[in-house]
């Protein structure tokens, strides 16, 4: 702290003392108990006391308060004797970082003209009110479309009573949008579920091997539908830390995505290899590939390369965020090769346990 006034005896009842101009400790107390940069003015508008962050604000010189846009907001307050607060643009750290969007509350404390700025750095509370708003707008678009076409689907059971095929065909329609709504929904709470707690700090030994079977095997319907074989090339064992659900989720999610995404009749490949104390898991496929204007964005919610093939595939664009959120819950990452027509290679890195020991690579044909 800063204590630009004198240093004598005071009352801790009252603001000062008679003809002195101290500050009480317990004002000094209250205020660094507060989760951000303070001043207190004198009238003036001299600076009897700065915590050190302040001066990262550029707002004082030689002990005077000189921001225009500050003093603009001190002098309403002296004028109103009310407390008023804004958001302002002020500098955030040394020349060169730029500005954030600063929330500032000025309140006049006791007779004596004394005036607290305080100054809240919430650009971080503001970045995630901002996605948290566009996440419940993507949920609410999400969930209208199926939520609508059963709707308009119903009504054309109504209409079809006598027609035993047309209501066959609207019937398998609206089971069709209840798994799609369903799979939606399911990814919402799985992706809420990862923002809660820590699975490193509550996690377990995970065998990459075993999540990468149980994750293939849950996927066997679809590859087989589509007459897609899955490959595994699997360690006899690798071990990392953390959580085994969502390990095997975020695995799952990659080879489902592969198979939507590839042709009838292809391959796809899932393998784990250890380096330098990482385990990479690569799940590559012979499908349609990704744009490259798209790469950077596959990873944020809701985004989707081909909208259309979304939903015919019963993709939510959920996925590959919940990939994301894994791979850095447990401490690692998740990366992207593509080629438009040559297919996707999706790579999932976890730092290994200290207790893990590969054994040499095995090939095992998962699905045919």
């Amino acid at each position: 702290m800063t204590w630009l006034s004198r240093t004598k005896r005071v009352d801790p009842v009252t603001l000062r003392t008679s003809g002195d101009d101290a500050l009480p400790t317990t004002l000094i107390d209250l205020i660094e108990s507060i989760d951000a940069e303070a001043l207190i003015l004198a009238p003036g508008e001299s600076i009897i006391y700065a915590t050190p962050g302040i001066a990262t604000f550029n707002l004082t010189r030689d002990q005077f308060l000189l921001n225009n846009s500050l003093l603009t907001l001190v002098r309403a307050v002296r004028r109103s004797g009310q407390q008023q607060e804004a958001t302002m643009e002020l500098p955030r750290g040394p020349i060169g970082d730029g500005t954030h969007d600063l929330l500032v509350r000025v309140t006049p404390i006791g007779n004596d003209g004394l005036i607290v700025i305080l100054i809240f750095d919430d650009s971080e509370m503001r970045r995630l009110d901002s996605i948290r708003r566009d996440f419940v707008a993507n949920i609410s678009h999400e969930l209208k479309t199926p939520i609508g076409a059963l709707s308009i689907l119903s009504e054309a059971v109504l209409g079809a009573s006598d027609d035993p095929v047309a209501i066959t065909r609207f019937a398998n329609r609206m089971q069709s949008e209840a798994q799609r709504l369903s799979g939606l929904v399911q990814e919402i709470i799985d992706l809420s579920r990862l923002q809660d707690g820590d699975p490193l700090k509550s996690g377990e030994v995970v065998d990459l091997a075993l999540a990468m079977k149980e994750a293939s095997d849950q996927t066997t319907l679809s590859a087989e539908s589509r007459n897609i074989s899955v490959v595994l090339s699997v360690p006899e064992s690798v071990e990392i830390a953390g959580s085994r659900e969502q390990v095997i989720m975020a695995i799952h999610n990659l080879i489902e995505n592969a198979i939507n995404y590839s042709p009838e009749g292809t391959r796809v490949a899932v393998a784990l290899r250890v380096a330098d104390g990482i385990a990479e898991i690569s799940v590559s496929d012979q499908g349609i590939g990704i744009p490259e204007s798209s790469l950077e964005r596959i990873f944020e919610r809701f985004y989707r390369v081909d909208a259309a093939r979304s939903r015919a595939t019963g993709g939510t664009g959920l996925g590959l965020s919940i990939v994301k959120h894994v791979a850095t819950n447990h401490g690692g990452d998740v990366s992207v090769w593509s080629v438009e027509g040559a297919g996707s290679t999706f790579t999932i890195r976890f730092p290994l346990s200290t207790q893990s020991h590969p054994a040499p690579l095995k090939a095992v044909e998962a699905q045919q």
